[in-house]
């Protein structure tokens, strides 16, 4: 399976199966403090206030945009949580695909580079 690094370096394509469970196991292994409930990987980001947690919205926006592989984001005054799933895998019953996991990447390090730097700031 991939490092955290070779995740980051990849590009979403589309997929059509779902990963099993002992994949997304292992997934969830290399990536840091993701969950899976309820058919997707989820994650939740601490922000210091609304302006903060905005910023970070639009900083991955261009991202996941150039993925195309959209989350589902529940924004608070100091808080995001990303999940991510994949609709369009198993006949489109969807499930969790790679792409799930390289997004999730790519948004754990958007965070790391200009969010986790303050003392207040962490990811959960």
């Amino acid at each position: 399976m991939l490092t955290s690094a070779e995740l980051l370096e990849k590009k979403c394509v589309p997929q059509k199966i779902a990963l099993s469970n002992a994949e997304i196991a292992h997934y969830l292994t290399v990536i840091d403090s993701w969950t899976h409930q309820a058919g997707a990987i989820e994650k939740s980001y601490a922000f210091n206030n609304y302006y903060e947690t905005l910023a970070f919205i639009n900083a991955i926006a261009y991202v996941i945009h150039a993925e195309d592989h959209h989350p589902e984001l529940v924004v608070s005054y100091n808080r995001c949580t990303a999940k991510f799933n994949t609709h369009s895998v198993n006949s489109g019953k969807g499930g969790i695909s790679e792409n799930d996991f390289i997004c999730a990447t790519k948004v754990d390090a958007i965070f790391q580079q200009s969010f986790a730097q303050s003392p207040a700031q962490s990811a959960h």
